[in-house]
């Protein structure tokens, strides 16, 4: 078992040596891809900035303006009767924009319920189980320069779905 334990401190330093090494034994100029590796990430981060600051705007005025509230109210009857808490629909949709987010909300329903209550059960197993289906699509087409998506915008919502399914079965086991 103490194997395990110490394998995990010598991963990363090990994959980097091998990296660096395969990198020397192929005649590859390490130092200077990684260079040109970090510059390109800095340029792709500067042009990610304004997407995640608008991202974050949103979610900041939608949960000020008290509608996530009221959609938890209006939804409330329809979700209680399939094991999901109204509290945790706000959870559910700022998941689905912003994970960093969601945790501020996490924290609100651990205070309010209790991380050992079914509701804080749920919301674990929930964060776990759901993507942040918005973000990472703008992130990731934005840095590719993808324009066409097709199916993508749906086929991660029916996966947010699944996995909001198997939360409830999981938390009521």
């Amino acid at each position: 078992m103490n194997i395990l334990l110490h394998l995990s401190d010598i991963l990363i330093p090990a994959i980097l040596f091998l990296v660096v090494g395969y990198g020397l034994v192929s005649h590859v100029k390490v130092y200077e891809s990684f260079l040109k590796g970090a510059k390109d990430g800095l340029k792709i981060s500067v042009d990610i900035i304004p997407t995640l600051i608008g991202l974050m705007v949103a979610v900041g005025v939608l949960r000020a303006s008290g509608f996530f509230d009221l959609l938890g109210a209006l939804l409330a009857p329809a979700t209680e009767k399939a094991g999901l808490p109204a509290q945790l629909i706000p959870l559910l949709v700022v998941k689905l924009f912003s994970s960093s987010a969601a945790t501020g909300l996490v924290l609100d329903i651990f205070k309010t319920s209790g991380p050992d209550s079914y509701a804080g059960t749920l919301t674990s197993i929930l964060m776990s189980c759901t993507e942040t289906v918005f973000y990472t699509m703008s992130i990731y087409f934005l840095a590719a320069k993808v324009t066409k998506t097709r199916y993508t915008l749906a086929g991660a919502l029916l996966a947010t779905l699944a996995g909001t399914i198997a939360s409830i079965v999981l938390a009521g086991l």
